[in-house]
């Protein structure tokens, strides 16, 4: 669990928490916005620590205090996280059954009572209005955090009587350096990552964790370099393959995406520093040689129409063949 000094970017949201703390003027319901892996259970439980810790003078937390130790082992009574049986929905029992019928109960040994809802844009509409009551009149010390990733999903009284607070994307150097840092990766590999990851440090630790995004990788990487030498039946192999292998086609578009990216930008400035896979510095000075300006953009149109296809569900199989095909004319 992360104080706000350990947690990266997002500093207005952090400096609208202290303030809150040091001022006493907690509100009694919050949203976090932002998308998977931005830091939004990181930001709600540094809030509830610094709430919770029992050296009230303090805006960080002590850590070391019987309420710090417990919240750092998430035991602390007056600490709740909202769970729910369906995967789908949170429905209005959930809501009922974890909140309304027990913030009436007060704290235990602090003077807040704290609830986090996590995917919060998963409640129904029953459960929404079920909470809305409780919020409309809720006891001085409850303070709810409703975590999501898409507070268009909430009811306009729900964002009317909440403190709406959205996420940043981080700067891709905060990223870069953490990776090296914090996880021993190579520049020029952090490199990739954090291009992929487009501001989400969470989804660049998990991109440099994941097994499956090398597979792509791998796969990527030879299909890129040896598309132009490939016939149809050659293409139409690899489609086949990728389905085969499950592999993540957001993830196989983004890698397209951002080669040709570096393609078209070496052609432009014939500076390798602005590549992201610098380690593959000899195939894109290549291509950028035998590729037009209007062929490089044909192909990043053709990969985003490929995405759009994915998007509403068209057939897979055509949709990457059809990319690939304007991917090897172009």
């Amino acid at each position: 669990m992360q104080t706000f000094e350990t947690i990266l970017g997002q500093k207005a949201i952090k400096e609208h928490f202290t303030t809150a703390i040091a001022t006493g003027k907690v509100s009694h319901a919050y949203i976090l916005n932002g998308e998977e892996g931005m830091g939004k259970m990181a930001l709600a439980e540094a809030f509830s620590l610094t709430l919770l810790c029992e050296k009230r003078d303090l805006v960080s937390p002590c850590l070391n205090c019987h309420g710090c130790k417990q919240v750092l082992s998430h035991n602390h009574p007056d600490l709740i996280y909202v769970s729910h049986e369906k995967p789908g929905s949170i429905g209005v029992d959930d809501i009922r059954r974890q909140i309304n019928d027990t913030i009436a109960i007060r704290p235990y040994s602090s003077p807040y009572k704290i609830y986090i809802v996590d995917e919060a844009e998963k409640m129904t509409g029953q459960a929404q209005n079920a909470l809305l009551k409780t919020i409309e009149e809720p006891p001085s010390y409850a303070v709810i955090i409703l975590l999501t990733a898409n507070q268009e999903a909430f009811l306009p009284t729900i964002l009317s009587r909440c403190v709406q607070l959205n996420l940043k994307p981080l700067q891709d150097g905060d990223i870069k350096n953490y990776l090296i840092q914090e996880k021993g990766i190579s520049e020029d590999t952090a490199e990739v990552y954090t291009a992929f990851a487009r501001g989400n440090l969470g989804r660049a630790v998990h991109l440099a964790e994941s097994e499956e995004f090398q597979a792509v990788y791998q796969t990527m990487l030879a299909l890129l370099k040896h598309l132009r030498s490939m016939d149809i039946a050659e293409l139409m192999e690899t489609v086949r393959k990728l389905k085969e292998e499950g592999l993540n086609l957001e993830e196989c578009l983004d890698f397209m995406q951002l080669w040709y990216r570096d393609v078209l930008m070496f052609k432009v400035t014939k500076d390798m520093n602005l590549l992201i896979f610098k380690e593959e510095y000899f195939s894109i000075n290549d291509m950028s040689k035998n590729s037009s300006y209007q062929g490089l953009e044909t192909i990043l149109e053709s990969i985003e129409k490929a995405r759009t296809r994915l998007r509403a569900n068209v057939n897979m199989e055509l949709a990457m063949e059809l990319m690939l095909l304007a991917m090897k004319e172009n």
